[in-house]
């Protein structure tokens, strides 16, 4: 059951301004996005709706039992067909119900459910989704929310009939079906504009930012892993960590651990950074960033606002300043003589991957900027005319008579931004005045 998850245990309070944002914008019928980077643990807001009767009855007070949530990892469905993703969506919706208690609500989805996957046919088994909804909605009167979690591991397979589904089943629900869509980054620089262009109006720019630190939340895990080893934290030791980590989660919890398994600790900063598990936290922010947000961390120099806007939304960055000092020192140690640059871009064909370094480029990318960037790296330093461009990026559409030269110049751009350091001064992705484009590594 629910109450025995541990999510269950949160106070009511915990991640308290995030989940008020979320509720304002399902409350109205809309969907949204939940935006951080890697550690700050979307996932637990998501949960924390789903498994904390206390928390929905907090913010949603008598209208806890209106709101049906439904969360889906797209981790597990993060290369699978479009048949597929909506029959797990389906069969989530059914599971959910269960795992609830509603009986009747789960009996009824239930057997639509079965009575249109008998005839494996992915149109009649979405249309029986459609049923679901109506009755969820129309008949019983419940909204019916989808908590999308890690939804940018889903982003390099989605396709716009995905957004178009989507837009079918909000029709149907009205303003009882929202999603939210937890991302790293907003959706709107995930995904192509044609992409999204069905559900655009429902979801662009109804962001909510992950705080780095939650105190209720940070106290209450601090709490349990002293329970489970049995010992305590001093309080001196724990501001030093919160100072150090920012309060972000993964990197919080992972100093905690680390601070109660050791017998002695010399220096907290040198200790911790020493730690591979917070080390191994730390590049994963880090490769989470494009290269000129990497090239501005490094050098201190936060003139682009575009760039900046990003840093201060996800709370890397304020006043100028990285809020968390670790985090600072750890790029500080480990990328300051090593030149953003002078990192190859290397496609490799048996994972069908592009990487820098260490870092896999193709995760960051949407399909259209993955199948130019590849294209181009398979046809280093040849001039690449704008028609060749075309067909390899969008010939697998139906025509490419309908591709404008600003929508190849919108691409060309946005795929510059992810792969340098300066969007304006190209290095690598060059045009050649009246002939069209060369990659040079």
């Amino acid at each position: 059951m629910l109450e025995d998850h541990f999510l269950s245990r949160f106070p009511t309070d915990a991640r308290k301004e995030e989940i008020n944002k979320l509720i304002t914008f399902i409350m109205s019928g809309n969907s949204c996005q939940l935006i951080g980077i890697p550690g700050v643990n979307r996932s637990t807001v998501l949960g924390l709706l789903v498994y904390n009767r206390g928390i929905r009855e907090e913010h949603l007070g008598s209208h806890q039992t209106d709101q049906h949530f439904v969360l889906v990892d797209f981790s597990e469905i993060r290369t699978r067909p479009l048949a597929d993703v909506m029959k797990y969506l389906f069969l989530n919706l059914t599971e959910s119900l269960r795992e609830r208690g509603m009986k009747e609500e789960n009996l009824a989805v239930g057997n639509i459910f079965r009575e249109h996957l008998k005839f494996q046919d992915e149109f009649l088994l979405f249309q029986g989704f459609k049923e679901a909804v109506d009755y969820m909605a129309l008949e019983k009167k419940i909204a019916i929310v989808f908590l999308f979690d890690r939804f940018e591991e889903y982003v390099p397979t989605v396709t716009a009939e995905f957004f178009a589904n989507l837009r079918i089943l909000r029709s149907r629900g009205k303003y009882l079906f929202s999603v939210v869509f937890s991302v790293n980054r907003p959706l709107e620089e995930l995904l192509e504009p044609e992409m999204l262009a069905d559900y655009y109006e429902f979801v662009a720019g109804r962001i909510v930012q992950m705080k780095l630190y939650d105190k209720p939340s940070s106290t209450f895990l601090l709490t349990h892993i002293e329970k489970l080893i049995h010992k305590k934290v001093p309080e001196q030791i724990v501001g030093q960590i919160i100072k150090l980590t920012g309060g972000h989660r993964l990197l919080t919890k992972l100093a905690f651990e680390a601070v109660l398994s050791s017998p002695k600790i010399p220096e907290l900063q040198r200790f911790l950074l020493e730690q591979k598990t917070i080390k191994k936290a730390l590049r994963e922010i880090w490769q989470s960033l494009l290269p000129a947000e990497q090239a501005d961390l490094l050098e201190g120099k936060f003139e682009d606002r575009e760039i900046i806007g990003y840093l201060e939304l996800v709370g890397l960055l304020h006043k100028s300043y990285i809020q968390i000092p670790l985090f600072a020192e750890f790029i500080k140690e480990e990328y300051k003589d090593a030149a953003i640059s002078l990192q190859k871009i290397v496609y490799d064909e048996h994972t069908n991957t592009i990487r820098r370094g260490t870092t896999v480029l193709s995760d960051q990318l949407t399909s259209a900027e993955f199948r130019l960037l590849r294209y181009l790296l398979q046809n280093e330093e040849r001039i690449i005319e704008r028609d060749e461009l075309i067909t390899a990026v969008w010939g697998d559409n139906k025509s490419t008579a309908g591709i404008t030269d600003q929508a190849v110049d919108q691409l060309i751009f946005r795929l510059r931004r992810k792969i340098e350091e300066d969007a304006n001064h190209s290095v690598h992705l060059q045009t050649v005045k009246g002939r069209g484009f060369k990659f040079i590594l």
